[in-house]
């Protein structure tokens, strides 16, 4: 009786073992994949430096033409993958614009204090140019309160440096536009979190300002009554490209 006992306990001794590596596996395989944190969805992509992919009418082949770019941005903001979402019909159109967002990145996205790898999308509209003599306006970042600043006059914030803004006359589709924004900044300085209030109808010259404004350092007078503010103070602005500006 003793040595079938006996037995029966030497039989079950290689199954156990057998059932607890595979547990302690399938559970270790289990925090490893729950660690992995996910990408960042996003339809607002915030560029460090806008892309402007460089065409030419007949680029176009006799018609505007426009479209998405599927982007893929690692965890330090570098675009690691683009591809085609919608084709604007031209497959070298397409390459076109495919290297004109691998030349750029986009602002790394951080949530409690860790850089995650992003997911999203951009939309472009290619335009024929309709008269290939008109004079060309390139706006810089000449807002309200930069304006205000640079005539010493009386400002709720200084920006540092005037903020870098890439926007040509052709870019506003024949009508004058404006983008009323408002962000905050952290004690140091830093623009935080710019949303636009009232944008200009095109929403790529309006995440252009809104890189401008995210990328940008402003100061802020320190009073005993503005203080308490300063960590988390709120400030608005507005900047107006008008078509006439070359004349």
């Amino acid at each position: 009786m003793k040595q079938i006992l006996y037995f029966s306990l030497l039989m079950s001794l290689p199954l156990s073992a057998t059932y607890s590596a595979t547990a302690n596996t399938s559970k270790q395989l289990a925090v490893q994949k729950s660690a992995a944190l996910p990408a960042h969805l996003t339809t607002r992509i915030q560029w460090t430096k806008f892309p402007h992919p460089s065409y030419k009418n007949e680029d176009l082949k006799d018609q505007n033409r426009s479209a998405i770019i599927r982007i893929y941005a690692d965890e330090t903001g570098t675009i690691s993958k683009a591809s085609i979402q919608e084709s604007t019909g031209l497959t070298d159109l397409d390459d076109l614009l495919i290297k004109a967002v691998r030349e750029v990145s986009v602002k790394p996205h951080v949530e409690n204090n860790t850089a995650l790898p992003q997911i999203g999308y951009q939309t472009f509209s290619l335009k024929l140019s309709q008269d290939n003599d008109t004079e060309v306006c390139q706006y810089n970042f000449n807002s309200k309160n930069w304006q205000a600043q640079q005539q010493d006059k009386k400002v709720p914030f200084s920006y540092r440096a005037q903020p870098n803004l890439d926007i040509n006359s052709e870019q506003l589709n024949g009508h004058n536009r404006a983008v009323k924004f408002t962000f905050k900044v952290n004690k140091q300085g830093d623009v935080k979190k710019v949303k636009v209030k009232k944008g200009s109808g095109i929403y790529a010259l309006d995440q252009q300002v809104v890189q401008a404004v995210s990328n940008s350092h402003i100061s802020v007078k320190r009073t005993a009554n503005t203080l308490w503010l300063y960590k988390k103070s709120s400030f608005k602005d507005e900047i107006k490209f008008d078509l006439n500006q070359c004349q």
